[in-house]
């Protein structure tokens, strides 16, 4: 059962489109009442077009029951273009759109948005279109966010010391799967949530704890709207937060140095730093627990429950499932008495890294895998978890070069597990049962993924899966701090030239 499923009854409508006319502090008129039964018309064209959509979980199979949960025009009814506010339960998942309403035929440049056509209903004979590609009604969205406020079912709020610009022109993200991103000028960037469920999203929660923490590695939040439904949690839609002018994506500059031919150990080493002060910024402001030999064991075999669903679905894993579940049964083995446990990032990987204009490295992305249920990704779980995706994340790398580069994978990696080390006092190597289980399991997870949607890729996770299945080897161990000292600043590796 998925998450919203489960939660279906905390997803009632609510008030839909709440108080009607009037400015607001922001000086935008108030909203109007749309009425979940009025969104009944727009049925037919959203059963075409959700399918289509990269953030849409549903793919592959017939939609059932669409039913709006809630609805308010953020612009009082009949204005043109209107904007309609939108959670819809599509067969127990509830996602959020933003539509904008115009008579048709749309402007040239907002032809590609089109969703389509309504026939009947409060919007009949007008263009229904994906509100986020509108100029316009994007911009609305930066000057709700401006003004603390309710509009109906939706909460918009900001950081109260962090005035918000206004007047920013808005550009969407291009390449995101799982939510959709605008660029406001050069100042901001707006995660919209696609996927939702009740609970605080964690890509609001942890960069709002870590910046409390004066953990300055995550762009603090600077406003965030939310839906209040009757009877549940809020559900969080949104969060603004600084744009990073000038970064690079981490993967995208891993890949341009490996295609130099270039050395990438420093900036592995830097990295690994970076993640260790938001590991420690994390334990320090949210709770921690230590794992007992029965939470090992369970941990464990969540693992090879996943390890033996993913071999019936990709018959590639099949001669190499025993060697894979020993590393889980090492783990389970263990008994894994006081294995620290904290909140964490939860889908970490270069792709979720930013080194700045200044050469530092950020983290960006805390919402975890979108696939898990919201609950899942808020509870504590060792920091190895992250390290392995990192880790992982370098073989992708490297196996994306040709010809393959495993001295610059290899590199890498010890780099950046130095730099954990030099930060927090303890090299991640030190724990091997619990490193290689993680790493496993993420190999495991990326063999189902690419099986599923990128079989040309497979085989990047089946050559960790042939390493990771093999005895272990005795693992490099790194000679902790001398006692009573703090782990000083590591050199900078030499360069040298890929093997």
């Amino acid at each position: 059962m998925s998450e919203a499923a489960s939660a279906r009854s905390r997803l009632t409508p609510a008030r839909a489109g709440g108080t009607a006319g009037g400015p607001d502090p922001a000086g935008v008129p108030g909203p109007g009442s749309a009425g979940t039964a009025g969104t009944a018309a727009l049925e037919p064209m959203l059963r075409e077009w959700l399918p289509a959509q990269r953030w849409f979980a549903g793919k592959g199979r017939r939609i059932g029951r669409i039913e709006a949960v809630s609805a308010a025009e953020l612009l009082p009814p009949g204005s043109s273009p209107g904007l309609l506010h939108l959670l819809l339960d599509v067969d127990g998942d509830c996602y959020q759109l933003l539509l904008g309403i115009r008579p048709s035929p749309l402007p040239p440049a907002l032809a590609p948005a089109l969703i389509g056509h309504a026939e009947s209903g409060p919007y009949a004979g007008r263009a229904v279109y994906e509100a986020l590609g509108d100029p316009r009604l994007a911009s609305l969205l930066l000057e709700r966010l401006r003004s603390p406020g309710t509009l109906g079912p939706l909460r918009f709020d900001r950081d109260p010391d962090t005035p918000v610009q206004a007047g920013l022109l808005p550009r969407p993200l291009s390449g995101e799967q799982t939510n959709s991103s605008l660029i406001y000028g050069d100042a901001y960037i707006l995660k919209v949530f696609r996927r939702v469920g009740p609970g605080v999203n964690p890509d609001l929660e942890l960069p709002r704890a870590l910046a409390a923490a004066g953990c300055a590695r995550v762009p603090a939040p600077v406003a965030w709207y939310e839906a209040e439904l009757a009877g549940g949690e809020p559900l969080t839609l949104g969060v603004l937060q600084p744009y990073l002018r000038g970064s690079d994506d981490g993967w995208q500059l891993a890949l341009r140095r490996l295609g130099a031919g270039a050395d990438f150990t420093a900036e592995a080493h830097a990295l690994g730093r970076a993640t260790a002060e938001v590991h420690s910024a994390l334990a320090t402001a949210l709770p921690t627990l230590a794992l007992g030999p029965e939470q090992t064991a369970r941990l464990a075999a969540g693992m090879t429950a996943r390890l033996a669903a993913t071999c019936r679905e990709v018959p590639a894993l099949r001669p190499y499932e025993a060697g894979l579940r020993g590393a889980f049964d090492a783990l389970a083995a263990s008994r894994g008495a006081g294995v620290p446990a904290q909140r964490i990032h939860g889908d970490l990987h270069l792709g979720q890294t930013l080194r700045t204009a200044d050469g530092s490295w950020a983290l960006i992305d805390f919402e975890g895998e979108p696939a898990r249920p919201l609950a899942d990704r808020r509870r504590p779980e060792p920091a190895v978890r992250d390290i392995a995706g990192i880790l992982r994340s370098f073989d992708y790398a490297a196996r994306s070069h040709r010809p393959f580069a495993p001295a610059w994978a290899d590199a890498c990696r010890t780099a950046f597990c130095e730099g954990y080390a030099r930060t927090t006092g303890r090299d991640p190597r030190e724990d091997p049962v619990l490193l290689r289980a993680y790493e496993t399991d993420k190999a495991v997870y990326e063999a189902r993924y690419e099986s599923r949607h990128r079989p040309d890729w497979l085989h990047v996770p089946m050559a960790a899966i042939r390493r990771l299945s093999e005895p272990q080897r005795p693992a490099h161990r790194m000679p902790p701090p001398a006692p009573g000292t703090a782990p000083t600043p590591h050199p900078k590796p030499p360069r040298r030239p890929l093997a």
